[in-house]
């Protein structure tokens, strides 16, 4: 109750912290979108919303600031818990199965004939640039940009290996302080390069909350201590002081990402453009190389930190709760800008919820959030299938639909060229992803779970973390915020299954999703092949 109390008291004077009048016309904003990979919902401002989760041990107020002076989203949700296919969506305002190739992982291809919000950008006049991660792994990052767009990165791009380069300069304080210039130079080298008075669009897309980083490195480099983690983390986690450990490391990395998100706060200050931009930041899926994060539909895979502030316009000091796919923010950067929506964008503009002065739940039809994957990592299961799922989270619950409960979710146990269905070594599933269970990231997580918890007593990990799912799952989220026991056999829940199932499938079927309007050839072949199913 303190938590929220301070945190009401901190919004509430942050309501006046911009004086402009909401109603004046405005000339287009700068765009700065700050999306980081592999970046769930950790942030201080998010544990004063409710404490007694990871978010207690991690200090952000670089986010925090952006979200007193905006709009904080606590419901907001990637289209597919995946890097390409949530990019893709994100990018052209389309759930992830209208972008062709782009929504898969391994041998994605970007569909140029999809416009992307950047490019309409470009067109209308707009500085476009980026450093870091756009879009796919390895090329073309930039496709989204149109691939002739410069890439920002002429100081280095060190900052995605940040606690890797900390271990090998030695001194902590001296080597955060180089990477941060590294990023105050990236980006003023794009801000010199336009013209006078041209609106930007600027993408920083930092890697670091991507596996891997240095073990330790959450205490050593960030003084988070692993112990204050014990009774926090989520019920389908082991408490033990390996999988605290792993956590608070990552959350070090998040608090570099806030780093570099100040350093950029400072440079449209410098420049005095900080009050004419619009920013938005975010993350593209859960936390890696932990069960039901990163590749799974459950809220620790697919609920992402989310605020969005444009000073004049959009009220600050607000939480909203409506639930928010990132594909939305196509169209409201669009609206923002003064730019057509183009024909086949299937997300809804946020604009009228950004501007509304109301907190809490705001617009009434935003009362769901479709979410799913497909390809992941090609060779995560022996027959190189992918593993299909939908789902539609709620206010009160989360199903979940597999199309395929026979195969593994993770992948198969069976690594490159092992043959008896032995599990592979500690190191091996701790430093090399395609060792086993390839959907999930290689992490000391993964290789503890995967070696300790075979007993009766600890199977239940197992289980959660690589164990085969049936084709339907329902999560009452009033009673099982994390997402533990499925009540989809219950037959007190069946109205709920039934009505939620239905309202997918009718989603699904109305936006074409080639898993339900074909035999699934489409994704299941491989490599893909964009070709309609037969």
């Amino acid at each position: 109750m303190k938590g929220n109390r301070q945190l009401c008291l901190y919004l509430f004077c942050a309501m006046f912290s911009i004086p402009e009048d909401l109603s004046a016309s405005h000339e287009r904003p700068n765009i700065l979108i700050v999306f980081a990979d592999d970046w769930g919902k950790y942030a201080s401002v998010y544990a004063a919303l409710n404490p007694g989760g990871p978010s207690d041990l991690v200090s952000t107020p670089n986010f925090d600031r952006i979200a007193k002076q905006g709009v904080l989203f606590t419901n907001a949700h990637v289209n597919a818990p995946s890097c390409t296919p949530c990019r893709s969506s994100l990018l052209t305002g389309r759930y992830f199965w209208q972008t062709g190739r782009g929504a898969i992982l391994q041998g994605a291809v970007w569909d140029s004939s999809i416009p992307s919000f950047p490019l309409l950008l470009k067109a209308a006049g707009y500085h476009i640039g980026y450093t870091g991660k756009v879009w796919s792994p390895g090329r073309p990052m930039d496709a989204p940009f149109g691939g002739e767009t410069k890439r920002y990165s002429d100081h280095g791009h060190w900052f995605n290996g940040f606690s890797q380069f900390l271990e090998r300069h030695g001194d902590i304080e001296a080597g955060k302080k180089i990477l941060l210039e590294e990023v105050r130079s990236n980006f003023r080298d794009f801000l010199t390069k336009r013209a006078d008075d041209t609106p930007l669009c600027y993408w920083w897309g930092p890697t670091n909350c991507h596996r891997t980083w240095i073990q330790g490195s959450g205490k050593d480099y960030w003084g988070l201590d692993p112990d204050g983690l014990k009774g926090k983390l989520p019920a389908f986690l082991p408490d033990v002081p390996v999988i605290r450990e792993d956590f608070a490391d990552y959350l070090g990395e998040v608090q570099a990402f806030d780093l570099g998100l100040g350093v950029l706060l400072e440079e449209l200050e410098r420049i005095g453009e900080l009050h004419r931009t619009l920013i938005v930041v975010s993350g593209d899926h859960g936390i890696p190389g932990f069960p039901n994060g990163k590749c799974c539909l459950y809220d620790f895979g697919t609920n992402v930190p989310l605020t969005v502030c444009w000073p004049g316009r959009v009220p600050p000091g607000r939480v909203v709760h409506d639930f928010v796919g990132l594909p939305d923010l196509t169209p409201t950067i669009l609206e923002a800008c003064g730019q057509p929506v183009p024909d086949g964008v299937s997300a809804r503009s946020l604009m009228s919820v950004l501007t509304s002065m109301d907190s809490g739940w705001v617009d009434p039809q935003r009362d769901a959030v479709i979410t799913g994957r497909e390809r992941h990592i090609r060779s995560a299961r022996t027959d190189n299938l992918p593993y299909p799922q939908r789902a539609i989270r709620t206010k009160d619950f989360l199903y979940i639909r597999n199309f395929s409960p026979e195969r593994w979710p993770m992948g198969t146990s069976l690594g490159y060229g092992r043959s008896n269905g032995s599990l592979p070594d500690y190191e091996q599933l701790r430093d090399n992803t395609f060792s086993a269970f390839g959907d999930m990231d290689a992490s000391p997580t993964k290789a503890w779970i995967a070696h300790n918890c075979r007993t009766p007593s600890q199977q239940k990990y197992f289980d959660v973390a690589f164990g085969r799912r049936p084709a339907e799952e329902l999560y009452d989220m009033r009673t099982d915020p994390d997402q533990v026991t499925s009540l989809a056999d219950n037959p007190a829940y069946d109205s709920a299954r039934i009505e939620l199932a239905g309202r997918l499938m009718e989603v699904l079927v109305a936006t074409g999703d080639p898993r339900v309007t074909g035999t699934g050839r489409t994704y299941d072949q491989a490599p893909f092949a964009r070709e309609s199913d037969p």
